[in-house]
């Protein structure tokens, strides 16, 4: 009898329901950013290992795996009767562990605040630059404007000269 092997995630060679679960415990990476201000941003912060350590923490603390970890990590405390009610070693590792990760919330805020500030800069300088390529695209209109009255004069007076010698009886001459 031959047993049929489960399907699996061609991309991955894993089986549905366990890239499934490993989709939602494990923290998703973000993408890369693609703005050039932001790869720069990217890049100087990953230089400093106080900012990896930081990001890393703050993105486990974001995930599921976090929120999953504290459900088995709180119910073994109290299923196996690690202390007794009212449980106060648990909760004095949970008020350092809150400390610590507002913290880590707040450092987060930082570099998001950091992010949206090259951003906004980069947007300052884009703007900066197209206003000063309307400007010169206003002087041309403006040039051209200029341009286009003095050909409409010139030929004006060209088909003004051209009906004049085309008039009857101009080419007698009055001695």
């Amino acid at each position: 009898m031959s047993r049929i092997a489960p399907p699996t995630d061609s991309a991955h060679g894993a089986h549905p329901v366990r890239e499934h679960v490993r989709r939602s415990v494990v923290p998703v990476d973000l993408p890369a950013p693609i703005s050039p201000a932001l790869v720069h941003h990217a890049e100087e912060r990953a230089k400093d290992v106080q900012n990896r350590i930081a990001d890393r923490i703050t993105t486990f603390a974001g995930s599921m795996a976090f929120v999953y970890l504290h459900v088995i990590w709180f119910g073994c405390w109290i299923g196996f009767g690690v202390e007794k009610y009212p449980f106060g070693l648990l909760t004095m590792i949970v008020s350092l562990e809150a400390i610590f990760l507002s913290t880590f919330v707040m450092i987060s805020q930082n570099r998001a605040d950091a992010k949206r500030q090259v951003l906004a800069d980069e947007e300052w300088r884009t703007v900066q630059q197209e206003d000063h390529q309307n400007k010169q695209l206003l002087e041309l209109s403006e040039q051209i404007l200029a341009l286009t009255k003095q050909v409409e004069a010139y030929a004006a007076r060209v088909a003004e000269h051209e009906k004049d010698e085309r008039a009857p009886g101009r080419n007698f001459r009055v001695s």
